[in-house]
């Protein structure tokens, strides 16, 4: 089975687990908390892959790290997954579980990439305009800046995109005139 597919499996079974303990929020707070720290440190993703680390000490490096941090539903989470021998899988299911979560709450991530910086008024138009389609409740804006755009801006969402980019225009222009 896929790592995706477990990691998905494994992050159900903690979101169903947070609902029935009514620490939802909380659990999500720390899973970002979670990702975070795995991103700003690729050597703790390392050895929780690594099947020559012992899992008691992946448990104890995951208690030294997050314990006063993370709830201790999150903490018994981590451990029962280590013993389990499903380590390696924790980064992806700790995505999956942001990615759950956001499905159920109608969060959706909008990233953009424009030539300039976006002012706020344009910001509050994209994010009314994806509200509106997709009817999601929440949109977190991720917003990059790109001068080789020219002009225009991308917006992706999900596994959509919508390009109106001037570099974009001017590419299409080039194959039409090409044949």
């Amino acid at each position: 089975m896929s790592e995706i597919k477990v990691a998905g499996r494994y992050a159900k079974s903690l979101i169903d687990l947070s609902v029935e303990n009514n620490v939802l929020a909380e659990s999500y707070n720390d899973m970002i908390l979670f990702e975070k720290v795995v991103n700003d440190t690729p050597e703790l993703e390392a050895i929780l892959k690594n099947p020559i680390v012992p899992l008691d000490k992946k448990t104890g490096i995951l208690s030294g790290i997050f314990a006063g941090k993370v709830s201790k539903l999150t903490l018994s989470f981590f451990t029962i997954v280590v013993k389990k021998g499903r380590s390696s899988i924790l980064f992806a299911t700790a995505k999956q579980f942001v990615k759950q979560y956001n499905q159920i709450k109608g969060i959706v991530t909008a990233d953009v990439i424009s030539a300039t910086a976006l002012g706020a008024e344009a910001k509050a138009e994209i994010v009314a305009i994806v509200k509106r389609e997709l009817g999601a409740k929440e949109v977190i804006f991720n917003e990059k800046v790109d001068d080789k755009l020219i002009g225009g801006f991308i917006l992706k969402v999900g596994d959509k995109q919508f390009d109106a980019s001037i570099a974009n225009s001017l590419s299409k222009l080039k194959k039409e005139l090409a044949h």
